[in-house]
């Protein structure tokens, strides 16, 4: 039996994603725990977020008593906005997803397929799902990166070899971060770039459905953790 490691937090998690980003970049962040990536993008780095509503130059979440209600993101969280920001309609946010100019997009997700197929909408024998602008970013976006934990509530592996959820695009998917590892979507499957502290290349196929590719795995950042 294979003793497992800590997972590592949500922030934690965060931080490891924003190394991802270069500076000079337009980024995209998906509801939910990509929304924690802009509290964490270094100084030196020009990185624009951009929400769907409307808002290009997104900054970090409000401080508790500081939130002005007039400024939200897609998920409805009191944001504030960095130097040079501007607002637009939707439909101008959208087209600037749909021509391509995202250099990223940070999404969450319910499983990725070996293949980099991304399900993130709905779960089978739930009613409610919505896609948002979810199929908008995974097609419009130059690179897409996956944030999630591993394994779902019940221990079961989020990377499959085939979704079983409802796609949300195909063969979308560049990057996935977890609370456990970086594996990046190669021609070949699926290759493991580094674990997190306290995990090993075993451990994480433990909790993975497809065999992952294993060359030269490193562990995170010591910053990170």
């Amino acid at each position: 039996m294979i003793i497992m490691g800590e997972m590592m937090s949500d922030e934690i998690m965060a931080r490891r994603v924003a190394l991802e980003l270069s500076g000079d970049c337009f980024v995209n962040l998906g509801i939910g725990m990509p929304m924690l990536v802009s509290n964490h993008i270094g100084t030196g780095k020009q990185v624009m977020f951009q929400a769907e509503n409307g808002i290009l130059g997104v900054g970090p979440r409000a401080e508790p008593g500081m939130e002005d209600k007039d400024l939200g993101n897609a998920g409805d969280e009191h944001v504030t906005v960095s130097a040079g920001a501007s607002f637009m309609d939707s439909a101008t946010a959208f087209d600037m997803i749909r021509g391509g100019h995202l250099d990223a997009t940070v999404l969450g997700a319910f499983q990725v397929s070996e293949k980099g197929d991304l399900a993130n909408w709905k779960l089978p024998g739930r009613k409610l799902g919505s896609y948002g602008g979810a199929m908008d970013l995974a097609a419009g976006a130059r690179k897409v990166i996956v944030m999630m934990k591993h394994v779902t509530n019940d221990g079961l592996p989020r990377i499959v070899r085939e979704c079983s959820y409802p796609l949300t695009a195909k063969n979308c998917v560049s990057l996935i971060v977890t609370d456990i590892a970086v594996i990046k979507v190669v021609d070949d499957g699926l290759e493991l770039c580094e674990t997190a502290p306290g995990w090993t290349p075993a451990q994480v196929q433990q909790l993975t459905e497809p065999q992952l590719i294993v060359r030269n795995v490193s562990s995170w950042p010591l910053s990170v953790s």
